[in-house]
């Protein structure tokens, strides 16, 4: 019932993945949402996800930044970690990830994607056919939309966790 809200992988930050496994496994490109993903809400790119984009550079990564929010705040935060961007994204529809992947040169068979929010985030992903990473967010501050949001993926979380442990 929940299965196309489930990520391929969960874990607790984007500072954790082992992005050198999946360079291994052939994947090109990265796409990356930026609030309580990368940054809290609202924040400016720090010390930390400017050294992560140029880590994935140096590995041979392409990246992309997609995100709901409107242009000053994504510009802001991509001219930062030097990485193109898509504003307004509208995800949880694909066509954001479809054209991140036509900026990177990649495609779903060698794109990931991470971010923090099931419902749109994830489920935008794997709409798109991309291997999808969850990441706990980082912090609590959030628009209300998304603290209402987060009750509900509590929900879809416990039956994914029940079915990871079987």
């Amino acid at each position: 019932m929940f299965h196309r809200f489930y990520p391929d992988r969960y874990v607790d930050s984007a500072y954790q993945i082992e992005f050198e496994q999946y360079k291994e496994h052939g994947y090109q490109g990265i796409i990356f949402d930026i609030d309580n993903t990368l940054v809290f809400h609202g924040a400016a790119a720090d010390e930390r996800s400017v050294a992560l984009f140029q880590r994935l550079r140096a590995l041979g990564f392409a990246t992309c930044l997609i995100s709901n929010n409107k242009e000053p705040r994504v510009k802001s935060f991509a001219d930062e970690v030097s990485s193109p961007y898509i504003y307004k994204a509208g995800k949880p529809g694909a066509a954001s990830y479809r054209k991140a992947m036509e900026r990177m040169g990649t495609d779903e068979t060698n794109t990931l994607f991470v971010g923090d929010q099931l419902f749109t985030d994830i489920y935008g992903a794997n709409r798109a056919g991309i291997y999808s990473i969850l990441v706990k967010p980082l912090g609590p501050k959030e628009e209300i939309q998304i603290v209402l949001k987060r009750y509900l993926e509590k929900i879809v979380l416990y039956f994914y966790e029940r079915q990871n442990r079987r």
